[in-house]
């Protein structure tokens, strides 16, 4: 047989990961429950009534200014219409520019302008240069200037001061006077306390946030009796998966379910399919397993006895009894290699393997079989880098090459090639032994379903398919015929290189 070729890359066996503890189910539903957290309605109701609140408020407050500058306007058109009122009673005496000033304002005049106990109006007369000509001397008088585009023809200014100590609201008319030769400007001031005005904020501001409220509160039933509803149909799947008995893998009815939740029922339903598959496949093989460790212990019982009551020789009692524990030996190896292959295909690869240099090592390992056949071994690599994990593909290879040997008559050929392209790695095993007989090709690969050999265990070819099937590749498994005849068999696997890798 031929040795390995050089040229082949070397790298370091790595060892198996360690599997993480599984939690417990009261551990599980309390480590959901708080990553979880988050209330679907919680969410909902903030998302919605936050923004409406902060727009509410906003409003509100534009509302408020609004409502007030309305109030200023319409007050400040009475304390203007009290000032004209006052400049109708304003005459002049004299000639020109040298005219003096007369006024009679009877307190008719402002009564009619107070609207209740609660506001005072005060009033002052003057020159353009702040003599008094009638009114009280306590009002400032005004050193103001007109504005350049006010709301109003006339010329008139509006301005905040204190009379007294208590704050004013102060408008002020500039009253052209003319009488016979007499020409003259009079200031009038009219002054107004703010209590109506304050009052009437107050009155406003409040009527204006008890609106608000309540259409805060309507629109807050609403958004809860909407997410109330729309989270229903949420509630009544979560009721009807707790009130399952365990076990109960059957299929959610999404009748009458929201159009959004049906994305959700269809990958539950899908979950639950493939865990009842997984459930269906794990009692089965327990089954099997039983009734395969039960056949190699009972014969392994009887032997015992065999030999204790003498009907055999000792040596030959050994002998036997070696052969039966190396098989159950090699059958509950290999039902452990099957259950950590379903542990690994949940764990993610995190590095790469070289198949060839991996093969090439089995290889050597099963070197003495090779021998003890005499076969005539034969072996071609190329590098081929995997994203997988070390132990699948060595145990991959490893079943491969021992069912090839297991199957070749002594004297035989076997040769191993692997091979690559832009997008998978190819190995294709050939055998010189009897082929797949027809009546176990459905079956090949199901666990304990063995070949025409009987130390078979029959998990060989279920483990590597398993582990191809992990691993995003194919096996196949065809008889190879010359002139007619079955001439031997080619087992061929592909699987996905690191950059093609799923």
């Amino acid at each position: 047989m031929s040795g390995p070729s050089e040229g082949t890359q070397t790298g370091r066996r790595a060892g198996p990961p360690q599997a993480r503890p599984a939690p417990s189910g009261g551990s599980a539903v309390r480590a959901a429950t708080s990553v979880g957290a988050t209330s679907l309605r919680r969410y909902l109701l903030i998302g919605i009534l936050l923004p409406i609140g902060l727009f509410i408020l906003v409003d509100t407050f534009s509302l408020y200014r609004q409502a007030l500058a309305a109030v200023n306007t319409a007050y400040d058109r009475t304390l203007l219409a009290s000032a004209k009122s006052i400049g109708e009673h304003i005459a002049a005496d004299g000639v020109g520019d040298q005219a003096q000033l007369r006024a009679t304002v009877p307190y008719s005049a402002l009564e009619a302008f107070e609207a209740d106990n609660r506001s005072r109006m005060v009033y002052r007369i003057s020159s353009l240069e702040g003599r008094l000509i009638d009114g009280f001397s306590a009002l400032p008088a005004w050193h103001g200037r007109l504005p350049d585009h006010g709301p109003y023809a006339a010329l008139v200014d509006f301005y905040d001061d204190n009379y007294q100590g208590d704050p004013v609201r102060v408008a002020v008319l500039l009253q052209p006077v003319a009488m016979g030769q007499a020409r003259a400007m009079a200031v009038v001031q009219v002054a107004e306390t703010l209590e109506l005005r304050r009052t009437l904020a107050r009155q406003i501001l409040l009527d204006t946030l008890l609106r608000q409220l309540a259409l805060v509160s309507i629109i807050a039933l609403v958004v809860i009796l909407v997410v109330q509803r729309a989270t229903r149909p949420v509630r009544s799947l979560s009721r009807q998966l707790q009130a399952r008995p365990d076990g109960d893998l059957t299929p959610l009815q999404a009748l009458g379910a929201p159009r959004e939740l049906v994305p959700l029922i269809i990958a539950t339903n899908s979950l639950m399919s493939r865990l009842q598959h997984l459930l269906d496949h794990q009692r089965r093989f327990v089954r099997d397993a039983s009734h395969q460790l039960r056949t190699p212990l009972a014969v392994l019982k009887v032997q015992v006895q065999s030999a204790l009551r003498g009907d055999i020789e000792p040596l030959q009692a050994l002998r036997e009894i070696n052969t039966t524990v190396q098989r159950a030996t090699r059958l509950a190896n290999q039902m452990l290699s099957l259950a950590k292959v379903a542990q690994l295909v949940q764990q993610p690869a995190v590095g790469s393997v070289d198949w060839a240099q991996v093969l090439r090592e089995v290889a050597l390992d099963v070197s003495p079989l090779i021998a003890e056949k005499d076969l005539d071994f034969e072996i071609s690599t190329s590098p081929a880098r995997l994203r997988t994990h070390d132990w699948m593909l060595r145990e991959l290879s490893r079943n491969i090459l021992h069912n090839a040997i297991a199957y070749t008559p002594a004297h035989g050929t076997l040769n191993v090639r692997l091979s690559c392209d832009s997008r998978c790695a190819t190995l294709l095993v050939s055998d010189s032994g009897p082929g797949i007989a027809a009546e176990l090709r459905e079956h090949l690969f199901a666990p304990f379903s063995s070949g025409q050999t009987p130390s078979g265990s029959g998990l060989g070819l279920a483990i590597s398919h398993a582990i191809v099937l992990a691993l995003g590749g194919s096996i196949r498994l065809e008889n190879r015929s010359a002139m007619g005849a079955v001439s031997g068999l080619d087992s061929t696997v592909q699987l996905p290189l690191e950059e093609n890798a799923g």
